[in-house]
């Protein structure tokens, strides 16, 4: 076999195996959408559950789901993209750095549920939060941290050596060139890396159901203190608990997290690809 038919074969044998992946996953989201476009609508949105929810709709939910990604994101982009910085452009190229970055790299496969253990031992039970807006968001901003920085330090090293040089050598110092040259090109990867981030916390069950989620809430919270539902525990609850539950309010609240996390998706990736496009390298 000569190296075009290698070529073709390997060409064919990829194909197949990312048919074999995509096709499973749109006719999971092609079912969903099915199933559950007939429960979406503006009172399904903005209503409280009613009548031990199986009326209603999801607005408490919703709102919960968005106050804790936003939480996350004040957690864990200040901290991931200052961590970033400091491994890409500061830490020695030694056995220290590179058991960090194994460290962080392991981090990120960690089962969801252990962070949300974490969490209720440190910040529900140990800083006495209680369950909490702030104790789900630090928990969620915790497991948020190893995608932030991995992303966002591919994104800084991504930026080539040169840009650095020219700005050290006309006198800048190291920070002025972070700040105004390599932030600035690195910016489509890290906005990328953290909005990837915030759509995984956004779809976690787990870590709130330990430090945060409420069974049935329809009061919107007042304070970083109380706690609220969200979506994720929401859809569990009520595919699991809840007797008599309509079918179609199940698959609208799972649409409508599926909605939500592949929005997350799509404004990453129009951020980065118009960003990308302004880039001069």
């Amino acid at each position: 076999m000569n190296r075009q038919q290698t070529d073709v074969w390997a060409t064919r044998l990829l194909t197949l195996a990312a048919f074999i992946v995509v096709v499973p996953i749109l006719l999971v989201i092609l079912y969903v959408i099915w199933q559950g476009m007939g429960a979406l609508s503006i009172e399904f949105i903005t209503a409280p559950p009613r009548n031990g929810m199986t009326e209603g709709g999801i607005w408490p939910a919703l709102l919960g789901t968005l106050i804790l990604t936003f939480g996350t994101a004040i957690f864990a982009m200040p901290l991931g993209i200052a961590a970033a910085i400091y491994l890409a452009e500061y830490a020695s190229d030694n056995w220290v750095t590179r058991q960090v970055r194994l460290a962080i790299v392991n981090l990120a496969g960690i089962p969801s549920i252990v962070y949300g253990l974490f969490g209720l031992g440190a910040f529900v039970l140990f800083l006495e939060f209680g369950t909490s807006i702030i104790a789900g968001a630090l928990t969620l901003g915790i497991l948020t941290l190893p995608i932030v920085i991995s992303t966002a330090e591919e994104a800084i090293l991504s930026v080539p050596q040169e840009f650095r040089t020219v700005s050290l050598s006309l006198g800048a110092t190291r920070w002025q060139t972070i700040r105004h040259q390599v932030l600035p090109n690195a910016l489509p990867g890290i906005i990328t890396g953290v909005i990837l981030g915030l759509s995984r916390a956004a779809g976690e069950t787990a870590p709130i159901l330990f430090t945060v989620a409420a069974f049935f809430l329809p009061e919107l919270p007042k304070s970083i203190f109380d706690q609220s539902m969200a979506l994720p525990y929401h859809l569990y609850v009520i595919s699991t608990q809840v007797p008599g539950m309509p079918l179609e309010i199940q698959y609208g609240t799972a649409l409508t997290l599926l909605m939500l996390v592949l929005i997350l998706t799509a404004i990453a990736a129009t951020i980065r690809t118009s960003m990308r496009r302004r880039r001069e390298w």
